[in-house]
């Protein structure tokens, strides 16, 4: 399949439904709206296709992945116009371990089938790279994932709060084993932590001294379900996003609140207490609404197409500048311009990783 970027997805959940339909959306168009760059590293969007898929959900495995990405409990925004055809993936069985808890059990029985052979099904497939959407808290499963990827050479993006990428043992493996990866935790196209970060900026170049700030996020999908049960890992890539940016000793927080009703829309409050001249007070309490899954396609779509730039050129270890610009916690943070910097220096080819 010449040209074409070749992706596995661990776990069919509204992120794999959004990013499926959105890429629906692009084949019928020459749209650039929504994207960054339509072709990217000489990649248009649409040479993504997806040929894997692993789940653990009786409603989802053993189906196409075109069907399995509209099972429920997966509520995310409907494309208008876009019906995703048959892709000829049958969603299969994938390790349980940790990334089915109590509180997510309620919504789809446990599939019945046995396991794959992670490292097998990869190569089978001929997958390039393989994103990790599993359930926040999901460790174990979620380093299965990762070290299957490093045994099958597959380029690896963590779309979920587990520091992997971060990890310097795992680090050190991609990097021997000639295997690029991004992450940890890809950050949504226009979310929460990008505009709080923004923020914080804009406030540091004029001089705003931050005394507290917090953002509160909820929604209505079973990932804000989870986030409420056990969200620790997603609450510190999230506010340590934040706290990089800042400086000095300052009060940062970050919290989840699951309302059903909300579906797969996301609230997001900001709410700033800062000083400016003469010590002065000023508050600032702002609000973002947005389609929650979609948000995280536009972003992901690049990293995916930054790691197979790498592997064209035989780049494997922790892409720094991709992880910077696409995760809220690389393994080596930098303000947004210069990550946007680093990506475009890592694409002209000026830059290795």
């Amino acid at each position: 399949m010449p040209g074409k970027i070749r992706l596995a997805l661990a776990g069919v959940g509204n992120c794999a439904s959004a990013l499926l339909q959105g890429l629906a959306w692009y084949a019928q168009s020459d749209s650039e709206v929504g994207l960054t760059q339509r072709v990217l590293g000489g990649y248009d969007v649409c040479d993504i296709t997806p040929v894997l898929a692993f789940d653990v959900s009786a409603h989802k495995v053993g189906r196409d992945l075109a069907e399995a990405i509209m099972a429920p409990p997966n509520c995310a925004w409907q494309v208008p116009e876009v019906c995703v055809a048959r892709t000829g993936v049958e969603v299969l069985p994938g390790p349980v371990a940790d990334g089915m808890p109590p509180h997510l059990a309620k919504y789809a029985p446990l599939s019945d089938a046995a396991p794959v052979d992670l490292v097998q099904a990869l190569r089978d497939s001929g997958a390039e790279v393989l994103l990790n959407m599993l359930p926040t808290g999901s460790a174990q499963a979620s380093r299965l994932y990762a070290q299957a990827a490093l045994e099958a050479g597959v380029a690896f993006v963590n779309g979920m709060p587990e520091l992997i990428v971060c990890d310097e043992s795992f680090a050190g493996e991609a990097l021997e084993r000639g295997v690029p990866v991004v992450g940890d935790d890809v950050k949504s196209q226009l979310g929460g932590t990008i505009l709080h970060r923004a923020m914080v900026e804009a406030m540091q170049a004029r001089g705003i001294h931050i005394r507290r700030t917090y953002q509160l996020n909820y929604a209505g999908n079973t990932d804000f379900d989870n986030l409420v049960n056990r969200g620790e890992s997603k609450e510190q890539t999230k506010r340590e996003a934040v706290e990089t940016l800042i400086p000095y000793e300052t009060g940062v927080s970050a919290g989840f609140s699951h309302v059903p009703v909300m579906g797969d829309r996301k609230t997001t409050r900001f709410y700033f207490d800062v000083v400016n001249f003469s010590g002065a007070p000023l508050h600032i309490d702002a609000t973002l609404e947005v389609e929650d899954s979609a948000n995280f396609g536009g972003t992901v779509v690049d990293a995916i197409r930054c790691c197979r730039v790498a592997l064209d050129r035989g780049v494997g270890g922790v892409l720094q500048s991709a992880s910077a610009l696409y995760c809220k916690h690389p393994p080596q943070p930098l303000t947004d311009a210069e990550a946007l910097q680093q990506v475009a220096e890592f694409l002209q080819g000026e830059r290795e990783r």
